[in-house]
């Protein structure tokens, strides 16, 4: 069992992290504490729903939350409130994955994105416990962005598509962009498939190139930089594959501050160290998460 808080919960709680890759479910309780865990590959809704459906049955789970890949609709008042919406994953575009487990399981159920999922597992149960206004940024496969603002997660009229901010792109980079919408983004320039375009290898097997990890620093911190100006956030964590390499966040940091030029004057631009850091809890905080989107479901239906 994995514990983030002292002592053992009441509830049971199912937790749902939905990749494009594979889906994450667990067992676990309002504490933190995740019991069992296992991962289904995601394929179609018809092939890999019954399985979860059967997973979380036999734990008789009392609530259930869901981080989710997007685009989805969270608004609780919109008609398709629970749906994947336009995802290029076409079996699962339009496909409402709230309806699905309501009606199974029969039980609440909390739905946001993924992202905003692992930003509210740091939140709640990770190093950004007591802060009031915290970012998370997942760098993998794609780039995508959780926002938590005074208590609650950022949706706005939808939810924060931070990953495809536009960057500018550095004079001694010819490279045309990967992001099928807008080319040159910072998905575009950033995520694993554009550097592995642009390299010719994935990003594990350039790890002794330094010339890869400044340029994919630059455009991160162009991103970040942005970030700070408009977000204010009091810490940014970075998570997913690509941030796996440590070697990114010593020259994000330096490129920060240069490209901020002094001109915001905090106590966390002086510590940029503990400002800019990776996750904290084990890739496990989209999991925690979830968990903590099912408690907050439960809540609500009382």
């Amino acid at each position: 069992m994995i514990s983030h808080r002292e002592g053992e919960g009441k509830m049971i709680l199912g937790a749902l992290e939905a990749g494009g890759t594979k889906m994450v479910c667990a067992i676990g309780d309002e504490k933190g504490n995740i019991r069992e865990q296992i991962s289904i590959p995601t394929v179609t809704p018809k092939e890999t729903v019954p399985q979860m459906v059967e997973y979380f049955k036999k734990a008789k789970v009392e609530a259930l939350g869901i981080g989710c890949f997007g685009p989805i609709d969270p608004d609780p008042a919109s008609e398709t409130y629970g749906y994947i919406t336009s995802t290029p994953k076409l079996a699962w575009r339009n496909y409402n994955i709230v309806g699905a487990f309501q009606d199974a399981l029969g039980v609440p159920v909390g739905f946001d994105t993924d992202v905003n999922g692992s930003v509210l597992g740091e939140v709640t149960f990770g190093q950004a416990r007591g802060k009031s206004c915290v970012m998370y940024i997942t760098i993998g496969t794609g780039v995508g962005a959780g926002i938590y603002i005074e208590g609650k997660l950022l949706h706005g009229m939808l939810h924060p598509e931070a990953g495809h901010v536009m960057v500018q792109r550095r004079k001694d980079d010819s490279y045309q962009g990967k992001c099928p919408y807008h080319k040159t983004c910072l998905e575009g320039m950033a995520a694993g498939p554009a550097i592995e375009e642009r390299w010719g290898k994935k990003g594990v097997e350039l790890v002794g190139r330094e010339e890869v990890w400044d340029l994919e620093a630059y455009y991160i911190a162009q991103a970040i930089t942005g970030y700070v100006l408009t977000v204010s956030p009091e810490m940014i964590i970075l998570g997913g594959g690509v941030m796996h390499q440590q070697q990114l966040f010593p020259m994000i940091r330096s490129y920060v501050k240069e490209m901020l030029g002094g001109y915001i004057r905090t106590k966390e631009m002086e510590d940029l160290e503990h400002y800019i850091v990776p996750a904290s809890l084990q890739d496990n905080q989209g999991i925690l998460g979830a968990l903590e989107l099912g408690r907050l479901a439960h809540g609500r239906n009382r």
